[in-house]
């Protein structure tokens, strides 16, 4: 008839959708995708439950969470402008300008809530912060409408059940507007005889049942004249009563014998008995006390993030630069001390207290800074456990391809790794849900919104001027107000001095308990830092290139792939960095300065050949008679020492350098020492006879069986290192008299992959899969709904209702098939899958032979083979149905 039918379910309203709201609904909530749903009714069912409304809501921003509390707390259905009058409000004194004041404690707040007493309750609407709302509700409400949580027109707006019930209130809790339940349903229960005694105190005539006693009293209190009148003979106490409970909780505890005040509301029904203790507010009492808005403070627009300071960008991109080198020489620089066999690994997994400050003493860091090095490096792939008897940690054979790359491709590498990884460093030294300690590499780090936080604070960062350092507290009002429910029940706000990585979860600076989305964005501040993806405060430009193009630049046609972005943020990075250098400068007092990097050769040689004293812009190595030794034993002579040292030192090579080189080589390999348990060989005698007569020794239990031959009960370690605290200098040999080599940071991991990042939720899918998705929606829509006959009636029967499933004898399916084969014609079909799934199709029978039939199926799009034994039953579509 050319009129538009309202659809009366929310499945009528997605039927009514293009193809592109399809899509935009399954990407918004791509929950609803796994699996496929079968058609448009089973979606509908899938968008309404529970879990699946309460992640849609977790991902609202303020504002449009704020207009699905509002529709919760608005009759059903609503009218646009009813829902806007709730957030904006009517533009009047709820309360008629009168203040109340306070009644003492005959009335206080429900057990575990606070009361409000304060008064000044800013009825008067801002015009400039009505009309923001003005402005924003349309967007805001088509978010609800694209993720299915509102449907109807605009005259008849209607919050799906589920969400209604998680967002109205209840008699257990209030609404999160703070409004408590309506009159109709605080009455629920309550005597007519007493409900004709509140008709009465409050002036209205009596009436003949409940109900509409029910609803003259709910008329009193949405009559903006009649509510002000009666207000107009309230006591100044009782209205210091209202003021306290009007914007919530609207709960009250009393006492069995009340204060004057409260018996006056409670004999007029403004206050509403809920048990023998607890009175309500009623919702239209209250709403005509706030001015009928729904919300104290509506927050139609986000908090801007506001500069804390402005900075050179070239002085940002140098500090981030700097310390981005330093990220990657204390990974480096941890690996080398975990190349012999890092620290063992806890029965429950990750490494020991002991161990990880073992560790911040070696890098000279704060334990937590430690435990985000190694969590780093973990979450690069670079370090692993080794799988052994006596599992360790150590280097996996990726560090050694990381190692050979340039600085810049390095640090690259570390930085994708972070932003990716779902596994957080700040929970470090913390507890489980079950009191366990967290510790570092270990079980209960992953946290799956990390990712997404650090991409969102980043982003934020990004939104400023190049060189702007923002406040940190404007950072996380942002994120308050862009995710207001996640994890935000029951915690405080945390300050911008709360604790960076490896602060025990759930604590802040002050102790207070704050909320886990607040904390990873402090984390990320803190630890964009230290790995220089921000210098001063303020966003890098090769962390800029590595998040790709914003949103500005997207709109102009800028489009970056991973692999692009890294190689610009690298290359961008290049030109920062110090050059690593060749040569060391020798000092007398047998030290090595190295002004600055050094080419990866170099480093590593001189880390064996020498200790490394101190850190900084200059490296200082120490030479000393063990450092030497270490050389030696690690397959150099002396006189590849002496090359060494002359090659790469810009000053001649010390003297007293050279001696100590000399005296060490002299007596390194004087004794040899094997396995027996094991023994001590020496061509000297008298070398022997001082190692007997040490008394150092003895814990070595040693007993000549030659002249030139010693045996000891230790293990050759043991005695290697025993000797050398006695300061001789003994080589190990093989089995063959030779000569044993040891080799540093020979020891790795198998191949490992990098620890896989928890997804939070099914992952967004992409066009492919949503254009499919929406082709596979559609046709088991149609399949479910397209008109049929049903076999067992008269072919002038009426068609059979949409959804029943034919039901058919194997003869008479098959006898249908054959006949739909011959004429042409189409069949609805129900079948089930090898795997017990079922599922109905629209097809267009070719062939039947060897107990299957192939047809084109209008369901799937395609032609498609199906056994006769699986399918349930046929049914002929109607004569004006089309598939």
């Amino acid at each position: 008839m050319g009129t538009t039918t309202r659809p009366r379910t929310l499945a009528e309203a997605l039927r009514a959708r293009d193809d592109e709201s399809l899509a935009a609904l399954l990407r918004a909530r791509p929950d609803l995708l796994t699996p496929v749903p079968n058609d448009i009714t089973q979606l509908a069912t899938r968008a309404g439950t529970r879990a699946s409304v309460i992640r849609a809501l977790e991902r609202l921003d303020r504002f449009a969470l704020q207009t699905a509390e509002a529709l919760a707390v608005a009759p059903d259905p609503a009218a646009y402008e009813t829902l806007l009058g709730l957030l904006t409000g009517d533009g009047r004194d709820g309360r008629d300008g009168r203040d109340g004041r306070d009644t003492g404690d005959r009335l206080v707040g429900a057990p575990g809530t606070h009361a409000h007493t304060d008064t000044d309750t800013d009825t008067d609407t801002d015009s400039t912060l009505a009309g923001a709302i003005t402005d924003a509700l349309p967007a805001a409400l088509g978010t609800l409408r694209e993720q299915a949580l509102v449907w109807g027109e605009d005259d008849q707006l209607r919050l799906v059940r589920t969400a209604r019930e998680l967002l109205s209130p209840s008699p257990r809790r209030p609404s999160p507007t703070g409004l408590g339940p309506t009159v109709a349903e605080a009455t629920a229960g309550m005597s007519p005889g007493r409900l004709q005694e509140i008709l009465t105190a409050a002036g209205l005539p009596a009436t003949h049942d409940p109900v509409s006693a029910v609803a003259a009293l709910t008329g009193l209190f949405t009559d903006r004249a009649a509510m002000a009148g009666l207000l107009d003979t309230a006591p100044a106490e009782a209205l210091s009563v209202l003021d306290r409970l009007v914007w919530g909780p609207p709960y009250g505890e009393v006492t069995p014998d009340p204060a004057p005040p409260v018996r006056w509301l409670r004999d007029r029904g403004l206050l509403l008995p809920v048990s023998a203790r607890t009175v309500v507010l009623p919702r239209e009492a209250a709403l005509h006390l706030r001015a009928g808005r729904a919300h104290r403070v509506p927050e139609p627009r986000p908090p801007a993030v506001e500069p804390l300071a402005h900075r050179d960008p070239q002085a940002v991109d140098s500090a981030a630069a700097g310390q981005a080198f330093l990220a990657v020489t204390t990974v480096e620089e941890l690996l080398k001390g975990w190349n012999g066999g890092g620290p063992a690994m806890l029965r429950a997994g990750g490494i020991g207290v002991r161990d990880l400050k073992r560790t911040a003493t070696a890098l000279d860091v704060p334990e937590p800074v430690a435990a985000f090095w190694i969590e780093l490096a973990h979450a690069a792939g670079l370090v692993a456990s080794d799988g052994a008897a006596d599992e360790r940690y150590a280097p996996t054979p990726a560090y050694d391809d990381w190692a050979d790359l340039p600085a810049e491709e390095r640090w690259v590498h570390l930085a994708a790794a972070w932003l990716a990884a779902t596994r957080t460093a700040g929970l470090v030294g913390g507890q489980d849900a079950k009191g366990r300690a967290l510790s570092a590499l270990g079980p209960g780090l992953d946290r799956s919104a990390a990712p997404e936080v650090r991409h969102r604070v980043l982003a934020l960062l990004a939104a400023l001027e190049p060189g702007t350092a923002p406040d940190p507290e404007t950072v996380l009002a942002r994120l308050r107000w862009e995710r207001p429910l996640r994890g935000a029940a029951g915690s405080a706000a945390p300050t911008a001095s709360a604790p960076g990585p490896g602060s025990h979860p759930g604590s802040g600076s002050d102790g207070e308990t704050v909320e886990l989305r607040s904390r990873l964005a402090l984390w990320t501040l803190n630890e964009s830092e230290l790995l220089g993806i921000t210098g001063r405060g303020a966003l890098a430009s090769a962390a800029r290139a590595l998040l790709g193009p914003g949103p500005a630049e997207a709109a102009a046609g800028r489009e970056a792939t991973p692999d692009s972005a890294l190689a610009e943020a690298a290359a961008l990075l290049a030109p920062l960095l110090p050059e690593p250098l060749d040569h060391v400068l020798l000092q007398a007092d047998l030290t090595a300065v190295a002004p600055g990097p050094l080419v990866r050769p170099l480093a590593e040689a001189l880390s064996v050949l020498a200790d490394i004293e101190s850190k900084g812009g200059a490296t200082v190595y120490r030479f000393t008679p063990g450092s030497v030794r270490r050389a030696l034993d690690a397959g150099q002579s002396a006189a590849d020492l002496h090359a060494f040292l002359a090659a790469h030192s810009r000053t001649p090579v010390p003297q007293p350098l050279s001696y100590l080189i000399d005296d060490v080589a002299r007596r390194h390999g004087h004794l040899r020492i094997g396995a027996a348990s094991s023994y001590v060989r020496c061509d000297d005698e008298s070398t022997l006879n001082e190692i007997l007569a040490d008394r150092r020794a003895s814990t070595l239990r040693l007993r000549r069986l030659a002249p030139t031959v010693l045996a000891a009960l230790a293990d050759p370690a043991s005695l290697l290192e025993g000797l050398r605290e006695m300061g001789y200098a003994p080589a190990a040999e093989s089995a063959e008299g030779d000569v044993l080599i040891t080799r540093a940071g020979a020891h790795r991991t198998p191949p490992r992959t990098p620890p896989a990042p928890v997804p939070e939720g099914p992952p967004v899918p992409d066009a492919v899969l949503l254009g499919a998705a929406v082709r596979a929606i559609r046709a088991g829509d149609a399949a479910a709904t397209v008109a049929r006959k049903d076999p067992a009636q008269p072919a002038d029967a009426p068609p059979a209702p949409p959804g029943s499933l034919p039901r058919t004898s194997a003869a008479e399916t098959l006898a249908t098939v054959q006949a739909a084969a011959l004429t042409g014609s189409a069949l609805w079909i129900g079948y089930v899958s090898a795997e017990g799934a079922a599922s109905q199709h629209v097809i267009a029978p070719v062939k039947v032979e060897g107990g299957y039939v192939t047809a084109y199926d209008h369901t799937a799009d395609g032609v498609r083979t199906y056994p006769l034994h699986r399918i349930t039953g046929v049914a002929e579509l109607a004569d004006d149905a089309t598939p």
